[in-house]
């Protein structure tokens, strides 16, 4: 029972859950009447909102977009941040993190499945490693500007946080290791298995803006 009491458990617990919030599938359906986990990719992401809404509403799809890569970010941003502000120890600012990222391509709240973990992910990140990425957002943007392909873009980036992690901090300050990072990454690719073979076979589709 201690375990279940244990002030690091229940916030590992919070955060997942919190992380599990469908914002685009809830704003979607709210402003746009669509479900988006029945249309498109099938995703709760940015993308399939941009993509499933458009069919009706073009410029209410740009907006909804926008408004859900800002609040599956600030999922990640705010919970790092709070458990900074309260005092927890690094390892756990980064556990903190992989939870929101786990609870939101994982939502209990849709049977387990969820988004791509790419906003979320960027949300957390933001606040653990700002300058690697503000790189990988970067590198996100002349991607997706010259491809138009979303998960090209969003692989592209966090390859760029990666690589840029380990020339700026040969050891992740406080934690001395890139396991959080890499487990962090793990998770995002993981979710990205489908893209990544539509585009080695030169399948996958690009997104019209």
């Amino acid at each position: 029972m201690d375990f279940l009491t244990n002030p690091n458990v229940l916030f590992y617990i919070a955060a997942y859950l919190i992380g599990g919030i469908p914002f685009g599938y809830i704003l979607a359906k709210i402003f746009a009447k669509v479900d988006i986990k029945k249309s498109g990719s099938h995703s709760i992401g940015a993308t399939n909102v941009l993509r499933v809404v458009k069919q009706k509403d073009e410029k209410l799809a740009k907006k909804l977009a926008i408004a859900t890569v800002v609040f599956d970010a600030l999922k990640g941003a705010v919970l790092v941040l709070i458990a900074k502000f309260l005092g927890f120890p690094p390892a756990v600012w980064w556990m903190v993190g992989i939870m929101t990222v786990l609870g939101h391509c994982y939502s209990i709240f849709l049977r387990f499945e969820g988004g791509k973990g790419v906003a979320t992910g960027m949300g957390v990140l933001l606040v653990l490693l700002p300058i690697e990425t503000l790189i990988g957002i970067v590198v996100w943007a002349l991607v997706a500007k010259t491809t138009k392909i979303s998960s090209l873009a969003s692989l592209s980036g966090l390859i760029a946080v990666i690589v840029a992690s380990f020339i700026i901090h040969p050891e992740l300050p406080h934690v001395k290791s890139h396991a959080p990072l890499l487990l962090l990454a793990f998770i995002i690719v993981y979710k990205h298995l489908p893209n990544i073979v539509r585009l080695i076979q030169g399948k996958e589709g690009k997104v019209a803006t």
